[in-house]
């Protein structure tokens, strides 16, 4: 029989924890999926490219990188429509694997959370999945540049009182994982879209993760793949 490789386990360390939540803590894909699909073909779109672009971005830019040449007020007022719907609709929400085990293992520690989505998606979503939902979060209404740009994990450093560099970034998406490189952190990459990005650390989902405090008042992840 031929040999199987065993985990390997990385390590690394951080003063605080900055989580994405859809793809990352809430598997949201089917809601994403119907809703952006319906979005697509109202716009004479291919909803396969729609759903390429769709994740880690906030509506609007996501509607700005699909038509550019579409004035943005429309884009603004298309995603408060898509905000609504997707808020409606939690059907299939769950928790990403390791989800609940890992919320409970930071509960203590220092971490935001840092979404596109804004306060009332994040709710429904977080609510629908039975997650605990961070005293510190940054959502749509606290920034003004979505995802890719690093405003919003800028800003959940800075709600910390920690320096970037010490902040370490969970994210499932090519845009989130660029903002949050952009902002001058280290990622841990969450499900297939990550690892592309090649991420400091990829786990398929977060059941691969195990937190422990330090006695210097850090956090130290390990991280087995």
């Amino acid at each position: 029989m031929p040999a199987t490789a065993s985990p390997t386990t990385s390590v690394l360390t951080a003063r605080g924890l900055l989580l994405d939540m859809d793809g990352t803590l809430v598997n949201s894909d089917a809601s994403v999926e119907r809703v952006w699909r319906g979005w697509a073909v109202d716009h004479d779109l291919d909803p396969d490219e729609v759903m390429k672009v769709v994740h880690g971005r906030q509506g609007y830019a996501t509607m700005a990188v699909l038509l550019p040449e579409r004035p943005m007020e429309l884009n603004y007022a298309d995603n408060r429509l898509m905000l609504a719907r997707e808020t409606a609709d939690t059907d299939g929400v769950v928790p990403i694997p390791g989800a609940p085990a890992f919320m409970a293992a930071i509960a203590a520690l220092p971490h935001a959370l840092v979404t596109s989505a804004d306060v009332p998606l994040a709710d429904a979503r977080m609510a629908a999945a039975d997650l605990p939902m961070p005293k510190i979060r940054v959502t749509a209404e606290s920034v003004t540049a979505s995802k890719p740009h690093p405003e919003g994990f800028l800003k959940g450093a800075e709600a910390l009182s920690l320096a970037p560099a010490d902040c370490v970034a969970f994210e499932d998406s090519e845009a989130g994982i660029t903002a949050a490189r952009a902002a001058g952190m280290r990622v841990v990459g969450v499900g297939p879209r990550a690892k592309a990005m090649s991420p400091d650390a990829h786990v398929e989902d977060l059941t691969q993760l195990r937190v422990e405090p330090t006695a210097e008042g850090g956090i130290r992840l390990y991280v087995t793949a």
